[in-house]
Order: C-alpha cells, then sequence, then structure tokens
C-alpha cells in the first residue's frame, strides 16, 4: 500500500454557502482549481498552501464543529488500491470503484470507514 499511496489529495468540506466558502479560501491565498456541478449541486475545488479543499453543499452536515466529510488519499493505481484494502482484509463502503467527471479526464475512488466514523477516500486523478 505505501508505494501506491502517495499522499493527501484533498480534504472534502460540506457548506451551505458555497459563494462564502469560495470567497473566505480566496482570502486565504486559495484559488479555483476546478468547479463543477454533480447532481444539480456546485462542488469546487479550492487549491492553496500545498493542500486542495473540496467544497461542496451538504446541508445535513455543513456548518456543524468537526464537519470535514472525508479526507482523501492520492492512489497512483486505484484498482491496486483495492485489491490491497481488500488484502489487508477492510471492506470498502462502494461496491465498486467509482468514477466522477470531475477534473479534465475525470477520477476514480472509492471509501473506506475509519474507525472514528471518518471516511478514507482513496482517489485516482485520471
Amino acid at each position: 500500500m505505501d508505494s501506491n499511496v502517495k499522499g493527501l489529495q484533498h480534504i472534502g468540506i460540506p457548506t451551505c454557502d458555497m459563494d462564502g466558502t469560495i470567497a473566505f479560501y480566496r482570502q486565504l491565498g486559495f484559488i479555483i482549481a476546478f468547479q463543477t456541478e454533480l447532481e444539480g449541486s456546485p462542488v469546487c475545488f479550492l487549491q492553496g498552501m500545498g493542500l486542495i479543499v473540496e467544497a461542496y453543499c451538504s446541508h445535513e452536515t455543513a456548518g456543524k464543529t468537526g464537519a470535514i466529510d472525508h479526507i482523501a488519499l492520492e492512489a497512483e493505481d486505484i484498482e491496486e488500491a483495492w485489491n490491497a484494502l481488500h488484502r489487508l482484509g477492510l471492506t470498502p463502503l462502494e461496491e465498486s470503484i467509482r468514477y466522477l467527471p470531475f477534473w479534465e479526464h475525470g477520477v476514480r475512488f472509492f471509501t473506506i470507514m475509519g474507525p472514528n466514523a471518518e471516511k478514507i477516500e482513496f482517489n485516482q486523478r485520471l
């Protein structure tokens, strides 16, 4: 697993106010690296200080203390990461590796649940 996973890719933060979130992170020096909609809701990847924040609308969890939805790790080979986790006896939350049309060529990803109900996403940008 160590040779396949390169490190932190992004942190997912839910918001009820996308414009306010973008303005806040821009004040800190972040730029919009990628912006789209998913199922009619805005998604914005903000990049700065060696970090990418994925802001997305979620009225269920946004605004609550500790409301970081997931930590995404960059996988060089998502298939190998999937197989390695199964060899470790860990079960992904998804039944298969998923695809989203984010960035220029899309991403493939899956998540596992951590011991404190935190989601850990393994993500390969295509």
